[in-house]
């Protein structure tokens, strides 16, 4: 007789996807679903009414029912011997040709992600399991038809982290009763199912990272998740190990409380910041003053975002793991030596700033930059962590977390975000997650940085330096204006035969919506494939 589960399969079943959507593994992701989505829709909800009572005027805060787990001793369980070492990730999308260029190119980890340099289509989502597949048994490759180019994995190559999507998104192709799965559900868990044997047999383990966590409650339901998949693998407890990204503004607020739920399985925490920029509109978006300026002045060396990179550095060294870095946008300018020089003293800056401060690693984009940040924290870090820094002198307040930061509103600022999102979306939309624009590489994150900013100038009639006022009017004007260039840049013929009026018309109601839309991916993800 057929086995049968409840999970009902909308996406086209191209060949080998069969391999990934098992029996045994549907019903691993049934039986998530069944145990977990409650309490995910639940957290959701919690979610909102934080995020009400924010916008209606109180500031996020330490939390009093945690004081004691604060304040107490404990520290979180020790990481493998192949992580302690991670001062450089690369991170990128999960196709085949990023997954082998990512893995050979020096790192000492590849996050794999799913997430925000991933556009979540069907196929994207698939593929990219098969890929993760694949590498974890060293059989993936990638011939590039244009260039007439093989890839292929080197036999050393850089520890596989993966970063499911979060717990905002759902996975509209596959539906129990009528229901979409958890996007995040769907990405650990077939990752999980077909991969934790084989790395166990090669002296590896999961690894994973978890995005936009808003509260320590979503941070103990990715731990009950782990500690039920390992018991329903006979897999021994503490093998899952994960990065937490510390990406939102009420996050900040509790970085003891979801070391604590995850103690057990935590590799540590990142700081996500471009997201967490997002973050900062997003929360404090109706709260008078807290208005930001030109994206481009918002660097880590500001009040709040210094705070916060500092304080992730102080609450991991206290509790014995990894305090990671984050991001620098800049990728090698081909064809102008000159550009390429200042972006990649850029990058020099950040990555020095990190490791001075006492980060464990950081974050890069493209394969070039890995001996750059390589280079900076094997001068300045000769061990493989600095979890021994401990920054104990430091006393970082609520207020230093919500500082607001001086700056200029300009209409190049304007008009760069009104660019910068359209582009983006459109590629989005034709399923590209990682995007280079403008010698930047921009993923979900700047994207919604740039669709914040634009609604919140709008909704508290900021003024431009040169005195006009942000209003629908002009961004529409600017729109138009703007437009003409995207044409220029992309080129007529892709101009014309892509998306561009879809996204634009997404963008357009995005900024002029009475509320601001929670993430730009739950607006757009119903026109993906």
């Amino acid at each position: 007789m057929e086995k049968k589960n409840k999970i009902e399969i909308l996406g086209r079943m191209k060949e080998g996807y069969e391999s990934i959507l098992t029996y045994e593994a549907l019903a691993f992701l049934e039986s998530l679903h069944l145990k977990f989505n409650e309490t995910r829709k639940s957290l959701l909800k919690e979610r909102h009414e934080r995020q009400k009572e924010i916008r209606s005027g109180k500031l996020p805060n330490f939390l009093e029912e945690t004081k004691d787990i604060r304040e107490s001793d404990w520290l979180v369980a020790p990481v493998p011997d192949d992580i302690k070492d991670r001062r450089v990730e690369i991170t990128g999308p999960v196709d085949s040709k990023m997954v082998i260029n990512a893995l050979n190119s020096g790192a000492k980890v590849f996050m794999a992600d799913f997430e925000d340099a991933n556009s979540p289509s069907w196929d994207n989502t698939i593929n990219g399991q098969i890929n993760l597949r694949n590498a974890n048994n060293n059989c993936i490759d990638f011939f590039d038809e244009k260039s007439k180019k093989h890839y292929s994995l080197k036999k050393k190559h850089a520890i596989l982290f993966v970063r499911a999507r979060g717990w905002h998104l759902d996975e509209r192709h596959l539906k129990i009763e009528g229901e979409n799965l958890s996007g995040a559900m769907v990405d650990f868990g077939l990752y999980f199912f077909h991969n934790v044997h084989t790395l166990l047999k090669n002296n590896r383990s999961p690894y994973f990272y978890l995005p936009k966590i808003e509260y320590y409650k979503e941070a103990r339901l990715w731990n009950d998740i782990f500690v039920y998949a390992q018991n329903y693998l006979n897999i021994p407890q503490k093998t899952i190990k994960a990065t937490a990204l510390i990406e939102t503004l009420t996050a900040s607020f509790q970085l003891d409380e979801i070391l604590y739920e995850l103690r057990d399985h935590s590799a540590g925490l990142n700081c996500g910041r471009w997201d967490y920029m997002f973050s900062y509109i997003k929360n404090l978006c109706k709260t008078e003053g807290y208005v930001l300026p030109d994206r481009a002045q918002v660097t880590m060396n500001i009040g709040f975002m210094d705070a916060y990179s500092k304080r992730v550095i102080q609450v991991c060294h206290r509790r014995n793991i990894h305090a990671m870095g984050g991001m620098a946008a800049q990728i090698p300018i081909k064809n102008d030596e000159t550009a390429n020089n200042i972006a990649i003293e850029k990058v020099r800056a950040d990555k020095l700033r990190e490791v001075q401060n006492g980060h464990d690693g950081t974050w890069v984009a493209h394969p070039g930059l890995v001996p750059v940040a390589m280079n900076i924290f094997n001068e300045y870090m000769k061990t493989d962590n600095q979890i021994d820094k401990k920054l104990d002198d430091l006393n970082i307040s609520a207020t230093d977390l919500l500082s607001i930061p001086k700056g200029d509103i300009t209409e190049e600022g304007l008009r760069n975000n009104i660019n910068v999102a359209i582009i983006y979306i459109e590629k989005w939309l034709q399923g590209s997650g990682a995007v280079a624009i403008y010698n930047l590489m921009e993923d979900t994150a700047t994207a919604e940085i740039s669709r914040t900013q634009v609604w919140q100038w709008i909704n508290q009639s900021s003024k431009l330096s040169d005195g006009r006022v942000v209003t629908d009017k002009l961004c529409d004007e600017l729109i138009e204006e703007e437009l003409v260039k995207i044409k220029e840049y992309v080129g007529v013929e892709y101009f014309d035969q892509g998306k561009f009026h879809l996204a634009t018309e997404l963008f357009k109601n995005m900024i002029h919506s009475d509320e601001l839309e929670e993430f730009l991916t739950l607006v757009a993800y119903d026109y993906l494939d």
